[in-house]
């Protein structure tokens, strides 16, 4: 069962993972955070989304914007001694910790993402595809969320809603553009071994085909 879905936004942030400090985006929302959209209109332990297309229907334009970010993160020790009894302080101090950093964003990104579910080992007797379809386009349609969805970033809300034309004009006709190596999502099999998974990403007329497209480790 697939589904068409609108989003767009005024800027968007999908960091490539060999910068370090500097955020940069992609060129374009990577599949993981398409299926990140998805899940949070709707999610369900009986599915599993899947992205099969996403349709580029603005100029990939870049800005650059400086962030305000806290250069340390939550101590997971000092959490445990604390449960332990001990003393250690669970906070972190922004006015201390504050940093600026550069980035290069996404100018208002704007796509179609066409994507399917699949029912998997935890669904039960009483799910079936055709509910969770009703459910899914009447939560698009009153614009429904779990959590807000956003591009890339928390700091970058996302527009979206359902998509109902058989057509998606994209901003590039008769034109082929590689992306080059992006990151398509994160291999959960082993979580003792949690390992990146790529593939080279070509937009073909605006649209990354993901049905054709081969997946690296």
């Amino acid at each position: 069962m697939s589904v068409k879905i609108e989003v767009w936004g005024e800027y968007g942030l999908f960091t490539r993972p060999e910068m370090k400090v500097e955020r940069v985006t992609f060129d374009m929302i990577t599949p993981s955070a398409a299926r990140g959209i998805l899940e949070s209109v709707f999610w369900h332990p009986g599915l599993s989304w899947k992205i099969d297309k996403i349709y580029v229907l603005s100029p990939i334009e870049f800005t650059n914007i400086r962030r305000n970010e806290v250069k340390s993160k939550a101590s997971g020790s000092k959490a445990k001694a604390v449960m332990n009894g001990g003393k250690a302080e669970l906070f972190i101090n922004t006015r201390d910790d504050i940093q600026q950093r550069a980035a290069v964003v996404l100018r208002k990104p704007h796509y179609v993402i066409k994507a399917h579910f699949d029912l998997n080992e935890n669904a039960n007797s009483s799910d079936n595809a055709g509910k969770f379809q009703d459910i899914i386009k009447r939560r698009l349609k009153k614009g429904q969320c779990y959590h807000n969805p956003y591009l890339g970033c928390r700091e970058f809300p996302a527009k979206f809603r359902l998509y109902e034309f058989e057509t998606v004009p994209t901003a590039y006709a008769n034109v082929e553009k590689d992306l080059g190596y992006m990151l398509y999502d994160m291999d959960y099999r082993d979580l003792n071994d949690i390992k990146p998974m790529f593939f080279r990403a070509v937009l073909k007329n605006g649209v990354l085909d993901l049905t054709q497209s081969e997946v690296h480790k």
